[in-house]
């Protein structure tokens, strides 16, 4: 081995902080390296600029399909990136399927994929979440023999995984956190009531104003920056002080709402959002927010698809994960306190 290639193999193994020996077997593509360490090396090749050796790529052991809804939301790319990069760690080639206003539905993603002969399918935030949508589409998926997990969003008559964050404790948590600043006229900008999501957040956020003697304060909206500013506009018009959003786009369009009423954000009224984008703490003012775990319950969907790939029958759970509230700059205490 030359001087410059032991350099680059050093340099490798540093930024991935395993020994040259384990860099090396990767780079040669050897087994014998477990698959998270190999995903470590092969980052630490991106990261360097270093270009992937041949015997370093490895050979795809099956497609696996993932249909998510818009790129627009920051929180559904960051699902797809963590998915993917579980997927690569085994192997397995991910296709992804993105359902947009005007363009291909999620039964035409799901009708391209069998067809590409996908080894199992991933959905985010899919009809599984709709409670108005016909449920049978899965169960025929099951009967052609094509396993898949179920990502935010529940229903009973789906025999399938699936994995969850805990909305009732998350707006629960939201609202324990304006309570403590001193808040009593709390509200709650939120999506259709057909959701799965939604209803559990209302069940969740009605429950904690319940508890606290406060009147549930509910406006129904889309989960968009525009929707958020409509849903806050008319609650901040029934005096509330204190906003707990569906979603971090929509608390950014609460935040609009506020202040096209000359109202100071967080002095005089204070916002709290829902999912956590990295974007957050950048916002004016830092957003605080319920975050949801996006890397425990991405690893979680993807271990949950690779039992019945592997032969395993397809698990019926909901694994439900905790979310975790993210105090920044959005919410202070209430006026006159």
């Amino acid at each position: 081995m030359t001087s410059a290639l032991t350099a680059r193999l050093a340099d490798i193994a540093a930024q991935a902080e395993v020994s040259e020996a384990t860099a090396s077997r990767v780079l040669n593509g050897k087994p014998g390296v477990a698959a998270a360490t190999r995903q470590r090396v092969l980052a630490a090749v991106d990261v360097l600029g270093y270009e992937r050796p041949a015997r370093a790529r490895q050979r795809s052991a099956g497609l696996v399909g993932l249909v998510i809804p818009e790129l627009t939301n920051p929180i559904f790319p960051a699902f797809a990136q963590v998915i993917e990069q579980s997927l690569a760690g085994y192997g397995f080639t991910p296709v992804l399927g993105t359902r947009m206003l005007g363009g291909a539905t999620e039964d035409e993603l799901v009708g391209q994929l069998v067809e590409r002969d996908v080894s199992g399918i991933i959905f985010l935030s899919g009809l599984h979440a709709d409670l108005t949508a016909d449920p049978g589409r899965y169960v025929r998926l099951a009967e052609r023999g094509v396993p898949f997990v179920l990502i935010n969003g529940y229903n009973e008559r789906i025999s399938a995984p699936f994995v969850s964050p805990d909305d009732q404790a998350a707006a629960a948590m939201a609202v324990d956190h304006l309570r403590q600043l001193g808040h009593r006229r709390i509200g709650l900008a939120v999506g259709p009531e057909r959701f799965v999501p939604t209803r559990r957040k209302v069940a969740g956020f009605t429950r904690a104003v319940g508890e606290a003697g406060i009147e549930p304060r509910i406006q129904h909206t889309l989960f968009t920056v525009e929707g958020g500013h409509a849903a806050a506009g008319a609650l901040i018009d029934e005096g509330c002080t204190g906003i707990v959003c569906g979603s971090d786009l929509m608390a950014l369009g609460a935040v609009r709402a506020a202040r096209q009423r000359g109202l100071a954000v967080p002095h005089e009224v204070s916002v709290v959002g829902y999912d956590d984008s990295e974007l957050n703490a950048f916002t004016d003012p830092p957003l605080t927010t319920v975050r949801q775990p996006v890397r425990a319950m991405a690893n979680a969907a993807v271990h949950a698809l690779l039992e019945p790939m592997g032969g395993s029958p397809m698990a019926d759970t909901e694994f439900v994960f905790q979310p975790e509230l993210v105090v920044r700059g959005s919410t202070a205490h209430a006026p006159g306190r």
